[in-house]
């Protein structure tokens, strides 16, 4: 592990985070729960919320693709994504919904807001993120697709924009 310049548990918790949130709301599959965990992990996000029927740790499952990630990454759950929203906005964040909707950004566009730090919330595999909370995003980042299919599993939609968030860490905008 030395030799790939890897942390430990004990270093990843005592690492800068870059400030960014993740909210899965009712986020059904484990498996994506795991690799979701797993990224964050890769780029040192702050936390993670797992929201209404996401699967919560410890699950065989989600432990087959997070490989000790749910060890390392903050999470915390609640029962509704609604009132994580509202909390982080009141504590100023700023917040980004990844989804394809009218006036959504370009992920390639998308700049971190200026001092603020940033949540970020994925949606049900099929429903997408609710409109309550899209209502009160700053946001909406979208993934230019040029395929037939205009919709990406939500754990490569995470890792897509995770990578996308962790290269912008040092650049924000004014």
């Amino acid at each position: 592990m030395e030799e790939l310049g890897r942390k430990s548990v004990d270093a990843f918790r005592k690492s800068e985070k870059i400030p960014v949130t993740v909210i899965l709301d009712n986020v059904r599959s484990m498996h994506n729960v795991g690799s979701i965990f797993r990224t964050a992990d890769a780029f040192l996000i702050e936390k993670i919320w797992l929201c209404g029927y996401t699967p919560q740790p410890p699950h065989r499952d989600i432990n087959k693709t997070a490989l000790g990630a749910t060890e390392t990454v903050s999470w915390e759950y609640a029962a509704d994504a609604l009132p994580v929203v509202q909390l982080l906005k009141e504590e100023g964040y700023y917040l980004a919904s990844v989804e394809q909707t009218e006036g959504s950004t370009n992920l390639s566009d998308f700049l971190l807001p200026g001092n603020q730090p940033l949540a970020v919330v994925f949606g049900n595999e099929v429903e997408g993120v609710q409109d309550a909370i899209l209502a009160l995003s700053d946001s909406a980042i979208e993934i230019p697709q040029m395929g037939m299919k205009h919709s990406l599993n939500v754990s490569v939609a995470a890792g897509i924009v995770l990578f996308r968030l962790a290269e912008l860490s040092g650049k924000r905008s004014k």
